[in-house]
């Protein structure tokens, strides 16, 4: 069967199911698709550096028009549809984030994952980036937990994010030797994966690079600026 046909039978059970079970598209709101062809376009990674204090983060896709609705249908809505249209572009962060690692003899290098709380885990039943890496292949370690119930961050400011999260991680067990990169959904201040960085560091750990899905763009100029492959990761 040519690559063409399958396509084409792909678009035809697409129609036909919809016809049962109508839905939108989680980008633009389009009937009958889970994801249009045009919105699928728009979520292709354009992976970039940004930096939150010192800590240089990998990008794939800039939180704002289709980026953030069909993320926050896929966190918040529970349109786990569209998990391999972000898959894709989790992955091409992670591979960028491995390529800016300086080669070093020693063992491999490991994804780590931001928990998620206890209510967000009741509402959603999964974790986002857990999912998102298991369907790109990969396998993240769960090195570690929430040491409280923090808020939401939603809503809250630079200086509050910071606080909410001062200290709300720690490591599941020593994590002496082990190279680590540090993968979340959307990083807007930077709060959260500089936790995640400073408890790894306490556990003893080092961290190589961090990636994210997404960057929300700041409205303010950060206040500093400071080759590997797929196949090291384990």
């Amino acid at each position: 069967m040519t690559r063409r046909l399958r396509n084409r039978l792909t678009a035809a059970g697409l129609d036909a199911w919809a016809t049962i079970l109508p839905t939108e598209c989680s980008g633009c709101g389009a009937l009958d698709r889970a994801l249009c062809p045009s919105c699928r376009l728009a979520l292709r990674p354009a992976v970039h550096p940004v930096t939150r204090d010192d800590a240089l983060v990998w990008a794939a896709l800039t939180y704002e028009g289709v980026a953030r609705h069909v993320i926050g249908a896929y966190k918040d809505g529970g349109r786990t549809d569209a998990a391999a249209a972000l898959a894709a572009p989790l992955r091409a962060a992670i591979a960028a984030a491995l390529t800016a690692v300086p080669s070093v003899n020693g063992g491999g290098i490991r994804l780590v994952t931001i928990p998620s709380s206890r209510r967000a885990w009741r509402l959603r039943g999964y974790h986002p980036v857990d999912a998102l890496l298991q369907r790109a292949g990969l396998h993240p370690v769960p090195a570690l937990a929430q040491r409280g119930e923090s808020v939401d961050q939603v809503g809250l400011g630079r200086a509050a994010r910071a606080a909410n999260k001062g200290n709300s991680l720690v490591a599941r067990h020593p994590l002496t030797g082990t190279r680590v990169i540090l993968v979340d959904d959307i990083v807007t201040t930077g709060a959260t994966l500089l936790e995640a960085r400073r408890a790894v560091f306490a556990a003893g750990g080092t961290v190589v690079g961090l990636a994210t899905l997404a960057e929300t763009r700041r409205l303010l100029p950060p206040y500093s600026h400071s080759g590997q492959t797929d196949r090291q990761i384990l």
